[in-house]
């Protein structure tokens, strides 16, 4: 067998091998390693929180290897996102979920990383109670949002309502996020939601995610024109006119003060003309905006509706990732 180095070398080397292992060429060539395979597992904690139903989630996402798995897990109930989280250094991440009342089925699925595959806990079964005060759950979808610095990403926050048969009057519900990282902002649309009375079906509003990308703003070369001679005009005279009473008080001591008071004035005037905005744009130019931190975080959507006397609220986590 022949060798010619380089690639050809290469290939008669993956060629020779694969004919004594009885393995194609092509895949000795080509073969990439796999990411591990990850367990994820959910246990649940149902609580009675005055007639509702609060489920406490946690979830511990490891790899093959033992070791705790990173990046982002969805929650589901019956097969539906409803909320997302990043998991913290451990592989583990903790959600309360408010229920509506009647069965549900939660799962919670980790998305995998360039390291780690995709897995999914098993169903668990939970049963919400029915109470009787009108209440409101809230979940979100998508519930993970991945977004390049400069783009902008979109989700629906629906809050279902909870016994408004109860209500007298319509429950308004206001809505907010929290938790966001430097140089990005979320809104809603609507921002303050209506739930009527004897109301089932969920109430929707649109939520707008943006980020921000590195800056890209040249220093702007502004036309001097005569602002140089213009400036010498004013300044010339003033400089002569201290110096002439600079002169005179050594003879009369009223001279001596009013040429200190001028001098005083004069550097005033310079101080504020080189504090000036449109100095400090001639010489240092506008700032340069900052880009979104690349990571990934978890935004909290919360929901807060009042009476009057009592507020009632209810959060949601939504997974984000900035590249």
């Amino acid at each position: 067998m022949r060798f010619w180095g380089g690639r050809g070398v290469r290939l008669e080397l993956a060629a020779g091998l694969s004919l004594a292992l009885g393995v194609p060429a092509l895949a000795l060539a080509t073969e990439t390693p796999r990411s591990l395979a990850t367990v994820t597992a959910l246990n649940t904690e149902t609580h009675d929180a005055n007639g509702r139903t609060d489920t406490t989630l946690t979830v511990n996402v490891t790899g093959a290897d033992g070791q705790p798995a990173q990046g982002i897990v969805v929650f589901a109930d019956q097969g539906k996102p409803v909320a997302g989280i990043a998991l913290d250094s451990n592989g583990h991440a903790t959600e309360t979920l408010a229920l509506p009342p009647g069965s549900h089925s939660l799962t919670a699925t980790y998305q995998g990383d360039t390291a780690h595959a995709a897995s999914v806990s098993q169903g668990t079964p939970v049963r919400a109670v029915t109470g009787t005060a009108p209440d409101f759950s809230i979940s979100i979808a998508p519930a993970s949002l991945s977004l390049k610095q400069g783009q902008s990403g979109a989700a629906v926050a629906s809050v279902t309502p909870i016994n408004a048969s109860s209500l007298t009057a319509p429950m308004f519900v206001t809505l907010s996020c929290s938790g966001l990282p430097d140089q990005s902002s979320c809104s809603f649309t609507p921002e303050n939601i209506e739930i009527l009375p004897n109301a089932t079906a969920p109430v929707t509003s649109a939520l707008n995610l943006a980020t921000s990308a590195q800056g890209q703003i040249r220093k702007a070369e502004l036309p001097q024109g005569n602002a140089g001679r213009v400036s010498w005009a004013i300044l010339l005279p003033g400089l002569l006119g201290l110096a002439g009473l600079g002169f005179g008080a050594r003879r009369k001591r009223w001279l001596k003060r009013v040429a200190l008071l001028g001098l005083v004035g004069l550097v005033g005037v310079l101080g504020t003309t080189a504090c000036s905005p449109l100095y400090n744009f001639r010489n240092h130019g506008p700032s340069v905006n900052l880009p979104t931190p690349a990571g990934t975080y978890t935004l909290l959507v919360t929901a807060q509706s009042s009476n009057g006397v009592t507020a009632t609220t209810h959060s949601i986590t939504l997974a984000l990732t900035v590249q």
